[in-house]
């Protein structure tokens, strides 16, 4: 610890590679979930429990029509005749669009191959029920197989667009409704939105995501390998966006008026970010009039949406200080590093006692951490604000950015108590992490 305290840099960047909690199979059924009509069978022995409940509605995603969304159902027996029996039950129950069957480590280690009965399924019901391998412990390994899965839907399906401009909007969960408030940003442009995926998606809508001009991508980090793939097979090229922030959602609505290269488009897309910037100024400059000189740190685990966060924070006059990730591309993490300083440091896998120890000599004010990072936080005594999957407060697009603030002012001022400042190192655990 002598060498973290040590440090004169101003800004530090917090990197660490392992993400507690994570694995492949929650990884792959936290992307596939959201989509409204498709049912989720886990296919394991007993031991698969804690699989099956560990993701359950991994994402607080909403849907437009509630339908199957949500819904999962486990098979706990490695008799795959059982299994097939199971999914005949569940189709003509809930009449799903589609069934995604995930395979767990248990699966893996007896042996067991899905893909004979899933084809099998598929050709008596007359939908598709996919396999999705997601055993392992490498997030990667569960994105990509989520990234398969869909491929495996998308081309299936033909489809005329209504609007010669049209996109996908990939790696937006929907998360609050979210997405909601974008789609009407498009259609106002007169760009139609095919499919979004997989927040508040169906089937059918993923099935014809091939007809699309273009792909604008959220979360690299879950959906990165679709969009290439996409472009490799299909022709769609791709953007990275984001809409959380005035600047972000800006740039986004930009990036794609600018690539239909279609003057009335453009013309437009500008009036709506000066309209709709002027009506929320007044809000946000009350707002950025109480965070002066605050102090925040961001923990997450995509580097594009800690980037994200980054800017909007800084719109709110908010100084990012601290900032730790464990997935994204190498872009993603240079983007970072851009927006906290040339002088960032690496620290990487500190313990949560050092983790207090760093916040505390930073004057952090506020922390911005991701779902598996709250246990520990939550012990620092520093306020939060959560952008978690659970939260019920849209956080995108232009009216999102107050929504942001507003739970920001929440988490700083409405504290009881301010812990003091530390005036001189100590052993072992800090003071605001003591019992």
């Amino acid at each position: 610890m002598d060498e973290l305290t040590s440090l004169a840099c101003e800004k530090i960047f917090f990197d660490e590679d392992t993400a507690r909690g994570a694995c492949a199979y929650s990884r792959a059924i936290s992307v596939l979930n959201p989509i409204a009509d498709a049912m989720h069978v886990v296919q394991g022995p007993l031991e698969c429990v804690t699989c099956a409940t560990y993701a359950w509605n991994a994402r607080g995603s909403i849907s437009s029509q509630p339908m199957l969304h949500g819904k999962q159902d486990k098979i706990f027996f490695d008799n795959l005749g059982l299994s097939a029996q199971v999914m005949r039950e569940l189709a003509a129950a809930c009449k799903p669009q589609a069934i995604f069957v995930y395979s767990t480590c248990m699966t893996e280690t007896m042996g067991c191959d899905i893909s004979e009965v899933c084809e099998s399924a598929a050709k008596d019901l007359r939908i598709p029920v996919i396999p999705v391998g997601s055993m392992g412990f490498q997030a990667e390994t569960g994105y990509e197989a989520a990234c398969n899965a869909l491929l495996r839907l998308i081309g299936s399906r033909s489809y005329k667009p209504i609007s010669p401009y049209s996109v996908n909007i990939l790696g937006d969960y929907n998360i609050a409704g979210d997405l909601w408030p974008i789609r009407s940003y498009f259609e106002e442009l007169g760009i139609e939105v095919i499919s979004t995926i997989t927040g508040d998606s169906r089937v059918a809508e993923i099935q014809r995501a091939h007809c699309a001009d273009l792909n604008l991508v959220q979360c690299s980090s879950s959906i990165g390998s679709l969009a290439r793939r996409l472009e490799e097979k299909y022709g769609i090229p791709c953007r990275s966006v984001s809409f959380l922030g005035i600047e972000e959602t800006s740039s986004a609505l930009r990036t794609a008026a600018e690539f239909f290269e279609n003057p009335g488009i453009i013309e437009e897309s500008e009036r709506m970010i000066a309209r709709e910037t002027k009506r929320i100024s007044r809000k946000i400059e009350h707002y950025k009039a109480k965070f002066a000189g605050q102090r925040a740190a961001i923990f997450l685990n995509g580097a594009s949406k800690a980037a994200s966060l980054i800017r909007a924070s800084n719109e709110l006059g908010i100084e990012v200080v601290i900032v730790g990730i464990r997935d994204g591309n190498w872009v993603d993490r240079q983007r970072i590093r851009n927006y906290i300083g040339r002088d960032a440091v690496d620290a990487n896998k500190l313990n949560p006692g050092d983790l207090g120890e760093l916040l505390s000599k930073e004057n952090v004010d506020l922390i911005i951490p991701g779902a598996e990072d709250q246990p520990v936080i939550r012990k620092l005594n520093i306020p939060i604000c959560d952008i978690c999957h659970n939260r019920t407060s849209t956080f995108e697009g232009f009216d999102g950015m107050v929504n942001f603030a507003r739970e920001i002012d929440i988490a700083i001022n409405n504290r009881i108590e301010k812990p003091p400042a530390r005036k001189k190192k100590t052993r072992g655990r800090p003071p605001c992490m003591a019992q």
